[in-house]
């Protein structure tokens, strides 16, 4: 594995910590982050938000060290904010700023002298970073809530920059973020300096990292260079890792027929010994003599043979340990029956008709804030006759479906019972297929065994997605047109993956919103719509 980076910021030392439950979230944990960029990927679960935690000191280890060179600035995946507060208390400079306009205004008390520092420039800088933001200077002064939750997160991270701290801290920070907003995080990142950990699945930020570190097992291990070269190792080094498990089991299979053709060969020699020695043939001093030899070079072969054995075994052992068992979403979906050119869904602004048909993948596109999740909850609501509450924006494009059969996967997965059990909530939509066929689906979608009678509240956020996502793919009968808003938010590498094949197999048409290129392009999207801040519709 190349080298990462070096001059370490984070040192982890054998790192441990649980829940207040009980629950396992970290265990010996031992590594390094460079003074660079890092990216730290790993499947949900695996930690990494608690690790993030722990570095920041929000949260205390149970066991290990933490050592840090200087403190660290923290970006939570989840922003909170008051919304009520000026942009400059997110930026982190409202103190600054009051004293020095204090100072100003002919105010020369110490304590603003001493608020400022050598700070004089702030005001300026704090432009600059609105600009880095998209955000224009009199949003200085306004309050937190006229901004959109993409221009929150960008002044926030600005904010960071303009503190200038040594080592940085961001957990997922392109959720949410349009293209336009992800292209001006890149752009900062790329401008970074100090040490930057970024948990992400954004593949293109990942792109700009320096090292990349994986959470795996409670093993973290960092790669020096960015997401695609380490991608591309592990997967050399897995395909030599099976090829060398394969090797290993096929020595273990030799050396048992060895052991056992040396079994038969001792049996052999046995039998013969005893045959002359009844046929007395040989005296009887030497027959003694023989036999105890025998008897010595037999154990000495079993010895051997078995040696060998155990030693090829063992090697098997550190081979197949060195593979990693991680399944992948299998799923073999029925036909909705949707033939090709049949209609779907219709989107149309009067002056202009976007029909979608079946099987086609149809990506919508746009800046946040334009309304396009309004425009697809209209779409999925025009089968019903609550559709005209839906109706306060976009008024000029009307979304109509052919097919009452629709799933919706929403951008939050809030619409699983909490207090059912994951087999109940799959049940609720299919009622004519029977538990164990049931089973045998959720299995396919990494939910076996024991799993799939626990409480919906009681499951991870990906385990709650691929529960969403199984309840919308086997709901029967099963739906001819799939819309899904933002499915890859807070979603692993590994199970944006998983929903690409997942989306793959299924033969009916797809409207899918989002602003994760890598994964449209994975996907294969047949057409681009994109919605502009104007309000109008057009095929990209």
């Amino acid at each position: 594995m190349p080298a990462p980076t070096l001059t370490p910021s984070i040192v982890l030392d054998r790192l441990s910590f649980s829940w207040p439950d009980g629950t396992v979230a970290l265990s010996g944990v031992s590594g390094a982050f460079g003074a660079g960029r890092t990216g730290l990927v790993g499947r949900n679960g695996s930690g990494k938000s608690t690790l993030l935690r722990l570095i920041a000191g929000e949260l205390a280890p149970d066991a290990g060290q933490l050592v840090r060179s200087e403190d660290a600035a923290y970006l939570p995946q989840q922003l909170t904010l008051d919304v009520d507060r000026p942009v400059a208390d997110l930026l982190g400079v409202s103190d600054a700023l009051r004293a020095l306009r204090a100072i100003e205004s002919g105010d020369v008390d110490p304590a603003h002298f001493d608020v400022v520092g050598d700070d004089w420039d702030v005001e300026a800088r704090a432009h600059e970073a609105l600009a880095e933001a998209g955000l224009a200077p009199e949003m200085l002064d306004r309050r937190v809530g006229e901004l959109s939750g993409g221009e929150a997160v960008l002044t926030a991270i600005a904010g960071i920059r303009l503190r200038r701290p040594v080592i940085t801290l961001l957990d997922e920070p392109t959720n949410n973020l349009d293209r336009e907003a992800r292209r001006r995080l890149s752009d900062m990142v790329r401008g970074w300096r100090g040490a930057l950990v970024v948990v992400s699945h954004d593949t293109g930020l990942l792109e700009l990292m320096d090292d990349t570190a994986e959470l795996y097992a409670n093993q973290l291990s960092v790669f020096g260079g960015p997401y695609s070269e380490w991608r591309a190792w592990l997967d050399a080094e897995q395909g030599a890792a099976r090829q060398a498990e394969r090797a290993a089991a096929q020595v273990v299979k030799r050396e048992k027929r060895d052991r056992i053709q040396a079994e038969v060969t001792i049996s052999h020699r046995q039998a013969m010994g005893k045959k002359a020695q009844l046929e007395k043939r040989v005296p009887k001093i030497i027959a003694g003599g023989r036999k105890m030899a025998a008897q010595v070079s037999a154990g000495k072969l079993r010895g051997e043979k078995a040696d060998r054995e155990a030693a090829a075994r063992d090697a098997l052992d550190a081979a197949e340990r060195r593979v990693r068992d991680d399944d992948t979403v299998r799923i073999d979906l029925p036909d909705p029956g949707v033939p090709a050119g049949r209609r779907i869904a219709t989107l149309d602004d009067g002056a202009h008709a976007w029909i979608i048909q079946g099987p086609e993948r149809v990506a919508l596109v746009g800046p946040n804030g334009v309304g396009k999740t309004t425009l697809i909850e209209r779409l999925v609501a025009s089968t019903s006759p609550e559709s005209d509450t839906t109706r306060e924006r976009l008024e000029e494009i009307r979304a109509t479906a052919h097919t009452d059969r629709i799933g919706y996967l929403p951008q939050r997965v809030d619409g699983l019972d909490d207090a059912a059990s994951v087999l109940e909530n799959v049940a609720a939509v299919a009622p004519s297929v029977t538990t164990v066929e049931l089973r045998n689906r959720l299995a396919r979608f990494l939910i076996r065994g024991a799993a799939v009678e626990r409480p919906a509240s009681s499951l991870s956020g990906g385990e709650r997605f691929r529960v969403a996502l199984a309840r919308l793919l086997l709901t029967a009968p099963p739906p001819q047109l799939l819309v899904l808003d933002e499915p890859t938010n807070n979603l692993d590498i590994d199970t944006v993956g998983q929903l690409v094949d997942a989306l793959s197999a299924y033969r009916g048409a797809v409207l899918i919103v989002s602003h994760d290129d890598a994964f449209l392009e994975r996907l294969g999207v047949d057409r681009v719509l994109e919605l502009d801040r104007e309000g109008r519709l057009t095929e990209g």
